[in-house]
This record gives C-alpha cells, sequence and structure tokens, in this order.
C-alpha cells in the first residue's frame, strides 16, 4: 500500500552486514499508542544522559523500523550512527506495516498514514528517561519530509527539523509519472525491459489521470487508485509543503543526495525557492548519494537498492552535529 519507489523485477563503527548492536549502545523495543499500536525502538547512546534525540519518520509505503529495502536498512544505520555519536533515537514500524486492513474501507489521509503516529511517537520519545525532551528533533524522510511542517504543528514541541530527500513540492502523480519516464529513458538501449516499462506506463495513465481529475466532490469515494482512495490524493493536491515550512519557523536541516532519481535535485532547487529566506536553515548536497544517501556510482537507477551499501557516515555525522547544537 503507498509504495511509490519504482522497482522492476567506512568509518562507521560497524562493518558492512553487520547484524550486531554496536559496543556501548543501548536499544529498549516500546510501543507507540494509537488507533494501531506500534512497534519499536529506542537506541540510547552510552551513559546515563539526558541525550538530545531524533524520531525518523517514514517516507511512502509500509515501512520496517530500519526501512528494509532489499539488503539495506538505512533507519538502522542512522540510528546506530547518530547514537555512536551521543544522540538518542526512535524508529518504529509504520502503521500500513502493522496493520494494513486498518485501511481498508476507510477515506483516510496522511494523518493517518503518518501524522498522528508521528506527533503518537514523539511523545513517547520525550517520555524516556535518558532523553532531554527539550531537545527533540525529527528526521523526516521522503514523504515525512513533506509532512514535516504538518507533523511540527501538531506536535508543538520540536526542537529542530531534519529534511531527508523531503525537500519537494512535486505532486504524487506527478513523482509517479517523472519516475516511469526516467527509468524509460536509461533502458532505452534495452528493448526487452523498455518494453516492459512502456507497458507499465501505460497501465499507470489511466490511474494518474484519476487522480488529477479528482475534485472535493469525490471525497467520499472509497475506490483505491495507487493504493489510496481519492481523500488521501486530495488533500496531498492541496498542500505546498514549502510554503506551509514557512510558518513553521522551526531550524531546519535539508539534505540531499544529487544521485536521487525519486525526488531530484531540481526539485530541491525548487522548494527552495518557494520557501524563500528562511530564519535558521542549513542545505547540503551529497554528490554520489541516493534516495536512501547511501553511495552509488553509474547511472542511478532502481537496481541501485539491490546492492548491499550503509548510510553515507558523512550524513550521519552531519546531522548528530546539527542536532547536538540545538
Amino acid at each position: 500500500m503507498l509504495r511509490f519507489t519504482l522497482v522492476l523485477s567506512a568509518l562507521l563503527a560497524f562493518p558492512l552486514g553487520a547484524q550486531a548492536l554496536p559496543a556501548g549502545l543501548v536499544e529498549r523495543v516500546i510501543t507507540i499508542p494509537g488507533p494501531v499500536a506500534l512497534p519499536g525502538v529506542v537506541t540510547l547512546p552510552a551513559g546515563p544522559g539526558p541525550f538530545p534525540a531524533v524520531l525518523i519518520v517514514h517516507g511512502s509505503g509500509a515501512g520496517d523500523r530500519d526501512l528494509t529495502i532489499g539488503p539495506d536498512k538505512p533507519y538502522r544505520d542512522i540510528a546506530w550512527g547518530m547514537a555512536q555519536q551521543g544522540v538518542a533515537v526512535l524508529r518504529f514500524d509504520k502503521r500500513t506495516k502493522v496493520a494494513p486492513m486498518w485501511f481498508a474501507g476507510k477515506a483516510f489521509t496522511v494523518w493517518d498514514e503518518t501524522v498522528e503516529d508521528a506527533v503518537s511517537a514523539l511523545g513517547v520519545l520525550r517520555a524516556q528517561a535518558e532523553v532531554d525532551p527539550r531537545r527533540v528533533v525529527m528526521i523526516g524522510h521522503s514523504l515525512g519530509g513533506m509532512l514535516a511542517p504538518r507533523i511540527a504543528l501538531a506536535d508543538g514541541k520540536l526542537a529542530g527539523i531534519v529534511l531527508l530527500a523531503g525537500a519537494t513540492r512535486v505532486l504524487l502523480a506527478d513523482q509517479v509519472e517523472r519516475q516511469f519516464a526516467y527509468i524509460a529513458s536509461i533502458f532505452a538501449g534495452d528493448s526487452a525491459t523498455l518494453a516492459a516499462v512502456k507497458a507499465q506506463q501505460a497501465a499507470m495513465a489511466p490511474r494518474l489521470a484519476r487522480i488529477r481529475a479528482l475534485t472535493p466532490a469525490d471525497s467520499g469515494d472509497l475506490q483505491i487508485i495507487l493504493g489510496a482512495p481519492a481523500k488521501y490524493f486530495l488533500d496531498l493536491n492541496a498542500y505546498d509543503p514549502a510554503v506551509a515550512m514557512r510558518g513553521v519557523k522551526l531550524p531546519l536541516l535539508i539534505l540531499q543526495g544529487l544521485r536521487d532519481y525519486q525526488v531530484t535535485p531540481d526539485q530541491l532547487d525548487d522548494y527552495l525557492r518557494t520557501l524563500g529566506p528562511y530564519p535558521d536553515a542549513t542545505v547540503g548536497r551529497y554528490e554520489a548519494l541516493n534516495h536512501l544517501f547511501i553511495p552509488g556510482v553509474g547511472v542511478p537507477s532502481p537496481s541501485d537498492y539491490a546492492v548491499p551499501g550503509h548510510v553515507d557516515p558523512s550524513v550521519i555525522t552531519d546531522i548528530a552535529a546539527w542536532v547536538k547544537r540545538r
């Protein structure tokens, strides 16, 4: 449900493929209350605290706490890496992962998919004895970053916001169409794969047209289009995250991988133009990193997500240092 990623078929203390928690760190299993109880884990640095802390908020899709994609677990990388640098981290399984049938027959929106659970999780994070509740920041990845202003305003207590590949104003239907066009372009010399992509594009076209044609009169329509009902898309179609961010005025760290073909560097440029002058914003761009902030080489493609890797240590260090300055 709500998976818009298109897939066709070393400075950290833990090595590639490591499964063991790094020495000195502690992980505590927690439950996030709400319409669906969500399991999660808090990763704590060594020592008594109180520590600054971050909550990781998912992008689209039914993600687990680690954002497991193929062999990679980028949210776990961030949690372990930041805890090694003195920042506590909460990550959790998304409602669409834990209870996908909860959404059946409901005219749900991103409030149900993401915002409500993120606000509840922030309350749980602040309640941990080792956490300084005045120094809690959210990391919004992809769609989670787009929704950061809504989460911040609903919570009202954040010390700052980090956007990871979340600085975009592109509507979801347009994003899907653009990704298909990009993938078709990189397989232009592979006739069999290109034909498969073109077939998917043709099948997707009427659904995207339906999303673009929605009006408020359709808000009660429960028919599922691309994993969500009309109300979901009407809500997002009327939402400009850069404009909404202007009203938040929290310290803001915006990070972008330049190999990201899902949320592209030009989308960051557009977001910053719309955001305009902002009281405390820092922007970081990383030449070799993809949508998961994992290094890669060559032409970015869906095959990147089948290659084992880790979130680049420089990203983790930059976020940890920024959080500790809040």
